[in-house]
């Protein structure tokens, strides 16, 4: 679906048996993204991002540019630490990125004063690039409420907002609290058609890694005000049971659909032989 910002690709990253980045399967899955849904997150939390150096993600973000364009490519730059985040910041716009996505400090808590001094040091570094604040307080163990990250978005230019976890319940307040042109995005890819209704941009989808036609099917019938979407979104709500929030289960869907997913770093285990099946018979059905 050409030209669309509707569904966003949270991609998954490959690695060899031996732990290392694999740039040739990294190549053939951003050139799958651009195939589908056409648009592109390097580096979340379904990338694995916290088993990364700054090198290597910086590596991926090389790739997803060549592959997709400046246009189409979201890179995650957050960090536990402003510091972290700045220097990566910098050097991913010296690289050509022109979206960049930051999640909020983690691990430690972080003050409002604290988040400020975070998303300006992250700004300063960005220059004139589009910025989004990342909020999943499940991960970053930080919750935002809308008025504050509208502040945040108020004193530092910040596009929009990826919702994740428990922030995605809270979309239609963060579209009301910020300020004009806004964009927020969830998490939540099976509620797609309630994320719009709510005033939100769209989704950023760990699953469109591995099934991205059930989400396209979706927004196609929603764009075309088809009344009958009903049979299409329950193909999205068994896509979602399938596979989210699974890195194993997505990797396996790649893989029986002839994708090279690579291994993982972190703890990711595989799909029992049911849930593989059932993985299985729906990656036919988007064959068919």
């Amino acid at each position: 679906m050409s030209g669309q910002r509707t569904v966003i690709t949270a991609v998954t990253t490959p690695f060899h048996p031996s732990g290392d980045l694999d740039l040739a399967a990294t190549r053939e899955l951003y050139g799958f993204v651009r195939s589908t849904t056409g648009q592109l997150l390097v580096g979340g939390t379904t990338g694995e991002f916290p088993a990364l150096s700054t090198g290597e993600r910086l590596q991926l973000l090389e790739i997803a540019l060549e592959t997709l364009g400046d246009q189409n490519v979201i890179n995650h730059v957050g960090a536990a630490d402003a510091r972290t985040a700045a220097l990566l910041t910098r050097a991913s716009v010296r690289a050509g990125a022109r979206r960049l996505a930051a999640l909020t400090p983690y691990y430690l808590p972080a003050t409002p004063d604290e988040l400020h001094a975070y998303f300006g040091s992250i700004r300063e570094a960005a220059g004139d690039a589009e910025l989004y604040a990342y909020l999943f307080p499940e991960r970053s163990g930080l919750d935002v409420p809308p008025e504050l990250c509208a502040e945040l978005a108020r004193a530092h230019g910040i596009a929009g907002v990826k919702l994740s976890g428990s922030a995605s319940r809270q979309v239609r307040e963060h579209v009301a609290a910020g300020p004009d042109g806004f964009e927020v995005y969830s998490g939540n890819d099976r509620e797609l058609a309630d994320v719009l209704a709510a005033g939100g941009a769209g989704v950023v989808s760990g699953c469109a890694a591995g099934l991205p036609e059930a989400f396209l099917d979706l927004l196609e019938a929603l764009r075309t005000g088809n009344t009958g979407t009903g049979p299409v979104q329950d193909r999205v709500d068994r896509v979602v049971a399938a596979l989210g929030p699974s890195i194993g289960r997505i990797k396996c869907a790649q893989r029986l659909r002839g994708l090279p997913a690579g291994g993982s770093r972190m703890a990711v285990a595989d799909p029992d032989a049911a849930a593989e099946a059932i993985i299985a018979e729906l990656v036919r059905e988007s064959a068919s």
